[in-house]
């Protein structure tokens, strides 16, 4: 039987790694969506190798030029999510969501029905958006799985134990292109130096927020949303060689290290095939056990001075608010300054510490957020807040 499944964000960097191991089992599965924002091109590769009919690209003038080319007639075009009742004949056996940004959270929402399990690769979704997705997944009994290497670490160790008998999770951090660096070494970095990641090649965005820090920050806000923890029961340890993703201290006295190498098609490949060992031996042949990265894991705490975004951790309240969606938006905001060229890499935190803090914004931290038009609108003022207070 084939799998049904379709990909939001098919030509990103995660959609991309999806297909590829798609295309291992060609014969054994049907795409029946496929999206993307501008990469029309890539989306057409990807449609015409796997024979997919239903497209949706996102970018109002990209969809406008295509609807007008007669090659594409073949294609059902859509510019938006609204109609996805009409794609599916049945339910998909499994979705993934790797849109990028808030604007993955409405697609999430519109597409948990119509499937049986969904990986969300997106971090803003299960950060702003958490309880709106939980709330999805329970009416339509959808399966979610976590696709960050980090928390697909955590999910496939726990997912058969309780929370509550965990003490502490260790989420590792590499420190990215700048650990060990002194402030006056980094005041005048360029955006090259800052995109150097020591181990993933990732997009522009997630490698600043890796830099920083602010990555770290965000998958600690999803680990306690998504396994239904407190900000006490985790912590970040800073580890350089990126080959332990994560440990987990249960009361009993035991601990739990989880290790792959860094190449997200380990969790991608998860979240979909999980048990199908035939397969993963075709994908991963070239994996062995690194012992050299096993005997010096090299793991320090966090230096706060070198690393001051750490710090916002300690300023979030554990019951999920729309205080979460100003920090999403206003580092997203502050990161494409820096990347536009328009702000100096240590404003990022200078600036977004100073956001946080100030009174303007500590009612959000007890609203919480009951539709995705909140989260939306909250998005929208804090990032004219940046450009009109700030930069005026």
């Amino acid at each position: 039987m084939k799998i049904n499944l379709s990909i939001l964000g098919s030509t990103g960097s995660i959609g991309k790694s999806l297909v590829s191991i798609l295309k291992k089992e060609k014969k054994k599965i049907k795409i029946n969506l496929l999206s993307s924002n501008k990469n029309y091109k890539e989306l057409f590769k990807q449609a015409k190798y796997f024979n997919v009919k239903n497209l949706i690209i996102t970018d109002k003038k990209v969809f406008k030029n295509l609807k007008t080319k007669q090659k594409y007639s073949n294609y059902v075009i859509h510019n938006n999510f609204d109609d996805m009742k009409n794609f599916f004949m049945k339910k998909n056996d499994y979705v993934m969501n790797s849109i990028s940004g808030l604007d993955g959270l409405e697609p999430t929402l519109k597409i948990i029905k119509y499937t049986k399990k969904i990986a969300i690769a997106n971090k803003e979704s299960l950060i702003c958006g958490w309880n709106l997705i939980k709330k999805e997944l329970k009416k339509n009994n959808t399966l979610f799985v976590p696709v960050d290497s980090e928390h697909y670490s955590i999910y496939s160790e726990i997912k058969n134990n309780s929370v509550k008998n965990i003490e502490k999770i260790y989420l590792t951090a590499s420190g990215g292109p700048f650990l060990g660096y002194k402030k006056n070494e980094i005041k005048n970095v360029k955006i090259n130096d800052a995109l150097r990641h020591p181990n993933w090649v990732m997009g522009k965005k997630i490698s600043i927020d890796s830099a920083t820090m602010m990555n770290k920050v965000f998958e600690v806000i999803e680990a306690k949303n998504i396994f239904n923890l407190s900000y006490r029961n985790l912590d970040i340890l800073i580890h350089p060689r990126s080959y332990i993703h994560a440990i987990i201290k249960y009361k009993n006295g035991l601990s739990k290290i989880i290790i792959h190498e860094t190449d997200m098609k380990i969790p991608i490949f998860n979240s979909i095939f999980e048990n199908n060992f035939k397969l993963s031996k075709k994908i991963f042949k070239n994996f062995n056990l690194d012992f050299t990265r096993i005997n010096n894991p090299n793991f320090q705490e966090v230096n706060l001075k070198e690393f001051p975004l750490v710090k916002i951790i300690h300023l979030l309240p554990n019951k999920q608010s729309l205080f979460e969606t100003v920090l999403v938006s206003a580092n997203d905001e502050l990161v494409s300054l820096f990347l536009n060229k328009k702000i100096k890499y240590l404003d990022i935190p200078k600036i977004l510490i100073k956001i946080i803090k100030s009174r303007v914004f500590q009612k959000f931290k007890k609203i919480s957020p009951d539709k995705l038009n909140d989260i939306l609108r909250v998005n929208y003022e804090i990032k004219k807040y940046i450009n009109e207070k700030i930069f005026l």
